[in-house]
């Protein structure tokens, strides 16, 4: 049986994971929700890129350069 999802829904699920800061938002869960993100958006055509929540807090690999948003396709917003 095939199974759809809101991409729209999955989105704001997915940033809302993204600005978490307890203890369990550590680096790899937030690399997991971008990577998952990513892909969802990328197959649905849907990927608009995304901006860092802290801009002076992304380097590479660390906790703040996966701290941030992805930006909803014009078409989704519709």
């Amino acid at each position: 049986m095939r199974k759809t999802i809101n991409v729209l829904e999955t989105i704001n699920w997915a940033n809302t994971q993204l600005k978490r800061t307890d203890e369990w938002a550590r680096a790899e869960f937030k690399s997991g929700i971008c990577t998952m993100l990513e892909t969802i958006l990328m197959d649905s055509g849907n990927y608009k890129g995304f901006m860092f929540i802290d801009n002076s807090d992304s380097e590479i690999g660390t906790l703040g350069y996966y701290s941030r948003q992805y930006c909803i396709s014009p078409k989704l917003s519709r």
